[in-house]
């Protein structure tokens, strides 16, 4: 099992998980986190840090967001590492609620 980072986070990006991360598995992008299955350690620290609920255990995936596994693994292979907490996106409580937001990753 691995933990994986949603579509909620798009345009939010609220940096919270990685301050609890003890093994520095996310990878920040322009407007996107996501978790590098290969280091996670299924801690769960980071799920109930997540101001937005987009971090999830691979297990508990609906079958219509299984591509988030590999969404994380491609994105975290390109994108650096981030191991601290940093201001969310200047607009992410306006998008914090919003649905549908895969249009709007920037890779």
């Amino acid at each position: 099992m691995t933990y994986v980072v949603k579509e909620e986070c798009i345009k939010c990006k609220y940096t919270d998980c990685v301050e609890v991360c003890p093994v520095d598995c996310f990878h920040e992008g322009p407007n996107f986190l996501v978790i590098d299955p290969e280091e996670c350690i299924d801690c769960s620290l980071c799920e109930p840090e997540c101001p937005v609920d987009a971090i999830v255990a691979d297990d508990d995936l609906e079958d219509n967001e299984q591509h988030y596994v590999a969404l994380n693994t491609e994105l975290s292979a390109i994108w650096p590492v981030i191991t601290e907490q940093k201001d969310p996106l200047p607009d992410a409580d306006d998008w914090a609620d919003k649905k549908d937001k895969m249009q709007y990753l920037e890779r």
